[in-house]
């Protein structure tokens, strides 16, 4: 019964997520956590992402621009890790508060500009915002679509952005799970478990990428900034306990 509950809601959670650019941890990380167990978290979800970018990455080959990848891996690279490292030895509560502020007043700018940049954003910035990206992945797991405002911005829709997405999601991970290997944080049963994450996705982000097809590029966009402000809310609403004690 858990494999089929993982396997279902992550195949929900990668459809979802080819559709919005992101945000499939959001499903998939309550289930994990529900399921299995907390330590559970970022081995199995590390592993079933890899997988399923990787897929993507295949799928959306032609559409990945490689100058921003090129820009985005140093920064990532090392991000990833230090953030993985970073994982076992502190917890900071006020970072996922931040992020869900920067989420929330993105999706203002992205709607209130509608289908036009809300600021303009060059290949270089994500150097800087890829290590940032990748070492706060490492050190709580997941924090949402926060590079998708800048995606937007950089110009990249739709496939496009899938595909370039992906690829740089993926690196972030093959870092993070060759760290986590090395700090002994794998067992055989959250490998399996990540692997049936991962299966999921095949069929998921086939079914994403027609429905994806047949969308315009305004209907993306509005898709991405919808995907934006929930995540952003969710992030406040998880820290809720945070701002009781900080209006104590």
């Amino acid at each position: 019964m858990t494999v089929l509950l993982l396997a279902v809601s992550s195949f929900i959670a990668w459809v979802i997520s080819s559709l919005a650019g992101g945000g499939s941890p959001f499903i998939i990380i309550p289930m994990v956590n529900f399921l299995l167990e907390t330590p559970a978290i970022p081995p199995v979800v590390t592993t079933g992402m890899l997988l399923g970018n990787l897929q993507r990455v295949f799928v959306f080959w032609r559409d990945i621009d490689w100058r921003l990848t090129w820009w985005y891996l140093p920064g990532a690279v090392t991000g990833a890790i230090l953030g993985a490292i970073a994982f076992t030895q502190t917890h900071l509560e006020w970072i996922q508060t931040l992020l869900g502020l920067f989420l929330v007043s993105s999706a203002f700018s992205l709607f209130v500009g509608e289908s036009k940049p809300s600021f303009q954003v060059s290949g270089w910035v994500f150097l800087p915002a890829g290590f940032i990206h990748a070492f706060l992945s490492g050190l709580l797991g997941s924090i949402g679509p926060i590079l998708n405002p800048l995606y937007l911005n950089y110009g990249l829709f739709k496939e496009k952005m899938i595909g370039t997405k992906s690829a740089h999601v993926l690196v972030v991970h093959i870092a993070k799970m060759c760290t986590y290997a090395s700090l002994g944080a794998f067992t055989q049963s959250y490998l399996w478990y990540g692997l049936v994450i991962g299966m999921a996705a095949i069929p998921a982000n086939w079914i994403g990428q027609q429905i994806l097809q047949k969308m315009s590029d305004e209907q993306f966009h509005k898709f991405v900034t919808v995907l934006i402000t929930i995540s952003g809310l969710s992030m406040l609403w998880n820290q809720r306990r945070f701002f009781a004690v900080l209006l104590q």
